[in-house]
């Protein structure tokens, strides 16, 4: 992967990350769902910006996914999207207070391991 080929895919994970950062803010000013107020949470989702915002995220991480891939084998750029999971993770823990227990931080150890092996050129 060149450097402007990775320059977009850094776009397409951080605006993907950025996404879930909103739709899950946008969730907490949601509530919890259940059977008697699913319906207000449809209309309440379509009128929170935060996670219209988060949608909005998702759709220019998704146009900037696209481009990657008219430059670089998805057996590349596949295995690499996986470090949505890592900042997503590691955005849970700052922002949200979320723990990272020792499995999940050796899991997104390994994730970013095998990353750097599947991009890796000789």
């Amino acid at each position: 992967m060149t450097l402007p080929e990775f320059g977009i895919f850094l776009i397409s994970i951080l605006t993907s990350v950025t996404g879930q950062f909103l739709l899950k803010t946008g969730a907490l000013q949601l509530g919890k769902v259940n059977a008697t107020n699913w319906l207000g949470h449809i209309f309440g989702m379509l009128t929170t910006p935060a996670l219209v915002a988060g949608l909005c995220c998702y759709g220019v991480g998704a146009v900037a996914y696209i481009l990657v891939l008219t430059r670089v084998n998805l057996s590349v750029a596949a295995p690499a999207a996986s470090l949505i999971y890592v900042f997503s993770v590691i955005m849970g823990y700052f922002f949200f207070r979320e723990a990272i227990s020792l499995n999940r931080a050796i899991g997104l150890g390994l994730i970013v391991c095998g990353v750097l092996l599947v991009i890796w050129k000789k």
